[in-house]
């Protein structure tokens, strides 16, 4: 199957469902990395899952793709482009519409699974728009409540369900930040699934059968 063009280039996998709608999860990489890194996933994937691995919108030079850029300042420290994050929050949620039109998904069933600063959009699209969400893969990530839409708070957040899993010695994203999350959502009325593995920045073998099965056990 030949990707239909959307508003965000992606891989597609299609579904081996005879459903007329089918479930879909959508995969959203890392800083710096593109659609082919998750995509190595979908072969293990659910069957009845369409899966789309999605390519961020802005450009890293030499080569690599960004959700948002992250700048380092001498006096600032490092810090992320919020404003540009807020936009990648928006378009993913166009680009999700989009694909349910265009291949008759369920709307229904839809699962994000993202990595680091994907997972960071994951949280952020799932938040602020939970109906259109039902399953959140979080790998290697953490809430960022400044991309959050205004409002988030007061919307029903009980239908969405949560796999977060991070590095106990992640270089890069703090473990204490993923730690936040669980009491986070609780305050929202979800109750997720939390796991650390004895690794750095990535998803190891016992990480990605882990929430493999947690996955089939909500699809």
């Amino acid at each position: 199957m030949s990707p239909t063009p959307l508003s965000l280039d992606y891989l597609l996998r299609p579904s081996t469902s005879a459903v007329d709608k089918k479930p879909a999860i959508f995969l959203f990489h890392g800083y710096g990395s593109n659609e082919e890194d998750l995509f190595s996933f979908a072969p293990e994937l659910p069957s009845e899952l369409m899966v789309f691995s999605v390519k961020a919108p802005y450009d890293l030079d030499p080569f690599g793709h960004a959700w948002y850029a992250i700048n380092f300042d001498a006096e600032q420290g490092k810090w992320s482009d919020d404003e540009q994050a807020k936009q990648s929050r928006e378009k993913i949620v166009k680009f999700i519409d989009e694909a349910i039109v265009a291949y008759n998904l369920d709307s229904e069933n839809i699962s994000l699974l993202g990595f680091s600063q994907g997972t960071i959009l994951s949280y952020a699209v799932a938040l602020s728009y939970p109906g259109k969400v039902k399953n959140v893969i979080a790998l290697s990530g953490y809430i960022n409540e400044k991309i959050l839409l205004e409002g988030y708070e007061k919307k029903d957040h009980h239908e969405l369900n949560f796999y977060i899993s991070h590095g106990q010695v992640d270089q890069v994203i703090p473990l204490e930040w993923a730690q936040k999350a669980p009491d986070f959502l609780k305050k929202l009325g979800v109750t997720p699934k939390y796991e650390e593995f004895p690794i750095g920045h990535g998803v190891s073998q016992q990480n990605f059968y882990s929430f493999k099965k947690w996955l089939e056990n909500h699809i």
